[in-house]
């Protein structure tokens, strides 16, 4: 019978190598079938490597298996691996695979982090979004920098809350919308399978935000036109033509030359570059005309850029803060303020509620929108040459009997 010994540091680092050109076992009191097994080269700093001595699923005779190496490997988590291959092969469980199929998991969980999942969520949801472009600059922006290298599994609601408290500090607004960013890709992660839960579900926003109200003043109007006609194309033109047309930022900016029938005095925005999907018809006062016509064509699609027209404008928090910078005794305003204050003349206008909300492609309420068919172009039209007509009247203030607010003009 094979003497056993309770294991301890002293007793292994004490016991004599094997004779020449054998291996011995010794075997530990604690735990069946748990051993050091010796060479004649044993020393020291290397005394053997810790086995495990059992009948092995798909075995009929017992075999040592290698656990690990004294004293790079502890007696202690030697002795936790063993009781665990134990209980492992009493049901019947093959540890080495059990410990393969350990490892091929960390392998996966490391392969899905965060930058690489969210790259698969870019292609199969964001590509299909017109706004999917700005979700993967606010998450390249704030997100990537910290958590692109992380497995997505690892990811607590702990690490989203400070995330976001994190940019709340320099910008409290960009924080909400990275979280709703965040809210929405965890979900569509936890429904290919790849996470179980969101960590972001129950995260709280981390700003408050107030509805904002801001209508420019007619002195304001007057100030912020005469300055972008200072500022030129793109970025002036960019901000005209949001006055004078009420259309979206987004749906200005990202404008192609295919789009517009200047004979036809027609600008349609294709539904894919809509905020509801559905093709929107914006029929140009002569005004919006004129200026159109007036400006530099590329040899590109876009409208507005500066890149000859290859690429649509960006930078807008630069091109603002330059027009800014020409402004006097202008109260803080963004550019979808100026589409605010065209609809807040629209309402004093001869235009009928239903007739402003089309303009500015807002969805009919109720009934409308499903049993009501007529495009209303007419009617669009005409509002718009009202709008045109009264912004006329506030940024160049009549002198004779005509008005006109195109460039040559200003």
């Amino acid at each position: 019978m094979v003497a056993k010994k309770d294991f301890t540091d002293r007793f292994l680092k004490s016991v004599k190598p094997a004779p020449a050109g054998k291996r011995v076992i010794l075997y530990d009191a604690q735990v069946p079938g748990f051993g050091i097994r010796m060479t004649d080269k044993s020393c020291p700093a290397d005394v053997g490597a810790f086995v495990l001595v059992a009948r092995y699923p798909g075995s009929s005779n017992p075999a040592p298996r290698r656990i690990g190496d004294y004293p790079a490997m502890s007696l202690a988590e030697a002795r936790d691996i063993a009781r665990q291959w134990r209980e492992d092969v009493q049901r019947g469980v093959d540890p080495k695979v059990k410990e393969a199929e350990r490892l091929r998991a960390e392998a996966r969980r490391r392969a899905d982090t965060f930058a690489s999942v969210f790259e698969a969520f870019a292609e199969d949801h964001l590509a299909t979004l017109r706004t999917g472009d700005g979700v993967k600059r606010a998450i390249a922006n704030h997100v990537l920098p910290r958590w692109g290298d992380r497995p997505i599994r690892d990811l607590t609601r702990g690490d989203v809350s400070e995330l976001v408290r994190v940019v709340k500090k320099s910008a409290p607004i960009a924080a909400n919308r990275v979280l709703a960013h965040l809210k929405t890709f965890f979900r569509w992660a936890v429904r290919q399978d790849i996470i179980e839960n969101s960590p972001a579900a129950s995260v709280e926003r981390p700003a408050k935000e107030n509805r904002r109200e801001r209508v420019l003043s007619d002195r304001e109007l007057r100030e912020v036109w005469r300055r972008a006609a200072d500022l030129g194309y793109p970025f002036g033109d960019f901000a005209r033509l949001l006055l004078m047309t009420g259309q979206r930022r987004s749906e200005v900016a990202n404008a192609e030359w295919k789009e517009f029938d200047l004979d036809q005095a027609m600008w349609t925005i294709p539904a894919p570059r809509m905020k509801g999907d559905v093709t929107h018809e914006v029929p140009l006062p002569e005004p919006v005309v004129a200026v159109l016509r007036e400006m530099p064509r590329g040899a590109g699609p876009f409208v507005f850029s500066t890149t000859e027209g290859r690429r649509p404008i960006s930078g807008f928090s630069k091109a603002k803060a330059a027009l800014d910078s020409m402004l006097e005794e202008v109260e803080p305003w963004t550019f979808h303020d100026l589409r605010r204050t065209m609809r807040t003349h629209l309402g004093g206008l001869p235009v009928p509620t239903n007739v402003a909300e089309m303009i500015i492609a807002h969805a009919q309420p109720g009934l409308h929108r499903v049993y009501d068919r007529h495009s209303y172009r007419d009617e669009k039209r005409r509002a718009l040459e009202l709008w045109n007509a009264r912004l006329a009247a506030i940024v160049d203030p009549p002198t004779g009997n005509v008005v006109s607010i195109a460039r040559a003009s200003l």
